[in-house]
């Protein structure tokens, strides 16, 4: 199974939101900056802080990839 973030990367496209603007309103550290921008996954405490930024859903701003046997 995979993350992907591109829908939060949409969503801060839309809002012209920058990296460190999101880590400042989500109060997110680099490092799980790092990790989204990889498409790594994270706590789901940052997920929710992002949610709380656009006021949505976690699906929103992710989704789950699974791995085709």
């Amino acid at each position: 199974m995979k993350i992907c973030y591109n829908k939060l990367q949409k969503l801060m496209i839309d809002n012209q939101m920058k990296r460190q603007d999101l880590m400042r309103a989500a109060e997110i550290t680099s490092y799980a900056a790092t990790k989204i921008n990889k498409n790594e996954p994270v706590s789901l405490e940052v997920l929710m802080r992002i949610c709380q930024v656009f006021h949505c859903d976690i699906g929103d701003i992710c989704e789950v990839i699974l791995d085709e046997d």
